[in-house]
């Protein structure tokens, strides 16, 4: 007879998880024993949960060290203490902590997105796209999971990409607009284009006008015209090329689009549409080539679509995490 767990009792399995992988009393012991014997269900779940702990141990333990780290730094931003402090999560305890907080938070429990958050004045949420106008009557189109912090002062308007990615319409004033992202900028005074985060820089897609973009304060501009994109990281640039804009900024109107694409770049992309975590096991996975036009509104259905070509395993859990294997 098949029996299926509720959230609570996957929560629960879990907690015992984490509690006898820590040394365990014998009290602990019998209590556990007569909660699995209660329940068939508890053993399904708890069954569930050692298969979660199997397939994670290895990004659970990653993500609670980046996480530490993200949270010194928030807790220094914010002058809480003037000691250094320094979180340790040992073994187990660390991983099922992690794990926990991934499953029941998704998306919530993320140090470094509340730093973004926090000097910023327009936020989006995982999933949700929105337009703003600014005061000078340019509008930008924050992409799902974004944060930007806009400052006009001193002749310039100058707008901070904080997370995420922004397209930006921009109103012709004779006043710069530059967008600054990691170590570099994009300046213009009237056009349209996309600046988007990426890991160690930034990348601009130009879809009218001109942009002049310097990988770093000291590099040398480029100029890019409608049609050309060009990505920098660590203050310096590659050559810029050739782009379909349309295509690459079709996330405006729900779609993504990918030309022979790494699935771990796509993974990455409807993990700020899903609200919870997408976690990829498999680097060999992650390294196959994706083309195609996908919702951005239904990742689970995306998800579904590339198991069917791909034929990867989908576990989820508690619909807050997915694990690819």
């Amino acid at each position: 007879m098949n029996v299926t767990p509720t959230p609570d009792q996957e929560h629960a399995a879990l907690a015992w998880l984490s509690r006898l992988h820590d040394q365990p009393s014998s009290a602990d012991q019998a209590t556990f024993s007569r909660w699995l014997r209660a329940d068939p269900a508890h053993v399904e779940a708890y069954s569930r949960a050692q298969v979660l702990w199997e397939l994670s141990e290895v990004p659970a333990r990653t993500l609670a060290d980046e996480e530490a780290v993200a949270l010194q730094g928030y807790l220094k931003a914010m002058n809480t203490s003037k000691r250094s402090r320094t979180l340790r999560w040992s073994g187990a305890l660390a991983m099922a902590a992690c794990l926990m907080l991934m499953i029941a938070t998704g998306a919530g429990w993320q140090p470094s997105r509340w730093f973004d958050d926090l000097g910023a004045d327009y936020v989006t949420a995982p999933g949700e796209v929105k337009t703003v106008t600014l005061a000078d009557q340019s509008q930008v189109t924050l992409d799902a999971d974004s944060a930007i912090a806009v400052n006009f002062s001193q002749g310039e308007r100058h707008i901070q990409l904080r997370r995420g990615a922004g397209f930006f319409s921009v109103a012709h004033t004779g006043e710069p607009f530059v967008v600054e992202a990691g170590s570099g900028e994009a300046r213009v005074l009237g056009t349209q284009f996309e600046v988007r985060l990426q890991p160690a820089g930034a990348q601009v897609t130009v879809l009218s006008g001109r942009v002049g973009v310097k990988p770093s304060s000291q590099g040398q501009q480029r100029i890019l015209a409608a049609g050309q994109q060009v990505a920098y990281a660590d203050g310096v640039a590659d050559p810029l090329h050739a782009v379909d804009s349309e295509a690459r900024l079709a996330w405006r109107d729900g779609w993504l689009n990918y030309y022979k694409a790494p699935l771990a770049d796509v993974l990455k992309d409807l993990e700020r549409y899903y609200p919870g975590r997408i976690l990829l096991l498999n680097g060999e996975l992650g390294a196959r080539r994706v083309s195609g036009s996908f919702p951005s509104k239904d990742p689970r259905a995306v998800l579904n679509a590339l198991q069917a070509v791909l034929g990867f395993e989908q576990h989820s859990v508690l619909g807050r995490m997915i694990v690819l294997r």
